[in-house]
């Protein structure tokens, strides 16, 4: 579901713990953590953990405007995100979360 669908409550749950595993693992750059979220309480669960870009990480980085591997070949060279100037803004740190107020969706296409 989307982040949206969460309460803020949930939301900063799971943000907070994905911040302490990719800590815990040491990853550097892109990761996509799967979770599974009971519907009435907090109680959740880590699915997967993928250090990496996901099929879908090039529609995020275009809707959003957040350089994703831009950023991701910046903090494997070992530049802090808050050295990195966001290459589509110019002006503002890589060091940003883009806002959450829209819903981005893959349509197929037949030509």
């Amino acid at each position: 579901a989307p982040s949206q669908t969460l309460s803020d409550e949930e939301y900063h749950m799971l943000r907070d713990t994905a911040i302490k595993v990719v800590c815990h693992l040491g990853i550097i750059g892109e990761c996509n953590i799967q979770y599974a979220l009971h519907p009435t309480s907090l109680e959740y669960a880590i699915i997967e953990v993928n250090p990496r870009l996901s099929r879908s990480s090039a529609l995020a980085s275009k809707a959003t405007g957040y350089p994703l591997a831009f950023v991701a070949a910046k903090l494997c060279l070992g530049i802090p995100m808050t050295k990195v100037i966001n290459s589509v803004t110019k002006k503002t740190q890589a060091a940003f979360e883009p806002s959450l107020d829209y819903i981005v969706t893959k349509i197929p296409r037949w030509d």
